[in-house]
């Protein structure tokens, strides 16, 4: 959750200064080395767990390996998907108001 903050944050930063695709892609490579390092990271604390072989392994082994396989995919989800979902959310509030308009003249013409 905290690399979603991160890149957001750091694409309305850029959004000062750029159109919108140019800072979504800026913002994603810039903030790439972040993400797959805190990811890295948290997929290594939980190596341990997933090869325990002592006691106790046979509940630890599973949860490690969801938690792992969570982390990666989460991962791949922010780098790919957010970037692409905030530009096309940010496309279409950017229209919003136009349609609100008229939305608002059709009730007043009624």
């Amino acid at each position: 959750m905290l690399n979603d903050l991160v890149l957001v944050d750091h694409i309305n930063a850029l959004r000062r200064a750029l159109p919108l695709v140019d800072a979504v892609r800026q913002a994603a490579t810039d903030r790439l080395r972040l993400v797959l390092y805190t990811a890295l990271v948290a997929a290594i604390g939980f190596a341990p767990m997933a090869v325990a072989q002592g006691a106790g392994a046979e509940v630890q082994r599973p949860l490690a390996t969801v938690v792992i396989g969570g982390i990666i995919s989460s991962t791949v989800l922010t780098l790919l998907l957010l970037p692409a979902i905030y530009g096309w959310v940010e496309r279409r509030s950017a229209g919003a108001p136009d349609r609100q308009k008229k939305s608002l003249k059709l009730e007043i013409s009624a």
